[in-house]
């Protein structure tokens, strides 16, 4: 195979593991586009994660823990340890918000570790190769820019929720105009568009944030397992490809847990936040 095949061919192969089995939903571009995987990957493991806890809640004894339930106290109490050193009010509500958030994206983010070709390979024996050829699977929701994207919008509406609980509609308001420059006089409706100005990108660049920080870290950490598959397509460089893939699969672990940690501390930070007055 010539370089410029051996290229297009990666090329291709890349291509087409990036493509979503998806629905059009509104016009033509990505914005309309409901993607089924990636929607319906973080579904299940959201009620995967859900009925584990629950399971081990239910059967937990006052006396010598299971290995089961050992495991979920032990993460448990690391999250709840984690929302008292960042927020200091009532966190009855705040930690299993950040429980959840921390295990579901890590749940979504260990999809990364499962081969790339393994839903090629299972539709190829049941529905035969042309099937396989023409479908797309995503195995890694939170790549999809729509999911991080859903869960940051969704954490943008838990700060408002938490401002107006803490400060009511006409305090968030008056905050709106009056902070950080906090002038007095002509001076503070001078400043009040300004003011308005930097409040309004200060919430806007929160959400936006947590997405492209996770989209970023899991679609760059996706692209590098299909650049070192591209090296396992050759006998020559099969076994460094494995070497390759197997020291990415290690370090790449970490990212997975270390980018759940970043996005839970991150929305706790934001909700204490939220409720202090400027």
């Amino acid at each position: 195979m010539s370089e410029s095949n051996s290229s297009g061919g990666l090329t291709e192969y890349i291509t087409h593991h990036l493509g979503h089995n998806s629905v059009q939903l509104v016009g033509d571009g990505a914005l309309g586009r409901f993607n089924l995987d990636s929607w319906g990957i973080g579904l299940v493991l959201g009620l995967a994660f859900v009925a584990w806890f629950a399971f081990f809640a239910r059967k937990a004894t006052a006396g010598v823990p299971t290995k089961g339930q050992a495991f979920v106290e032990l993460v448990m109490e690391f999250v709840d340890g984690q929302v008292k050193d960042t927020f200091h009010g009532d966190r009855r509500s705040i930690t299993p918000l950040a429980l959840t958030i921390f295990m579901w994206v890590v749940f979504m983010n260990t999809m990364d570790l499962i081969p790339l070709d393994l839903p090629s390979f299972l539709v190829t024996h049941i529905a035969g190769a042309e099937a396989a050829e023409h479908s797309h699977f995503r195995m890694v929701p939170t790549a999809d820019l729509m999911t991080p994207a859903a869960l940051s919008v969704s954490v943008f509406f838990i700060l408002i929720g938490h401002a107006l609980a803490a400060k009511g509609g006409m305090g968030l308001g008056k905050e709106f105009l009056t902070a950080p420059f906090h002038a007095h006089g002509p001076a503070a409706i001078v400043l009040a568009p300004v003011n308005l100005a930097m409040n309004i990108i200060e919430w806007l660049v929160k959400p936006i944030s947590l997405a492209m920080r996770l989209f970023g870290n899991m679609y760059g950490g996706e692209l590098v397992f299909m650049l070192i598959a591209g090296l396992m397509a050759s006998w020559v460089t099969w076994v460094p490809g494995i070497l390759a893939n197997t020291a990415w699969a290690i370090f790449h672990i970490l990212i997975i847990l270390l980018q759940g940690f970043i996005f839970m501390i991150l929305t706790v930070v934001y909700i204490a936040g939220a409720r202090e007055s400027h």
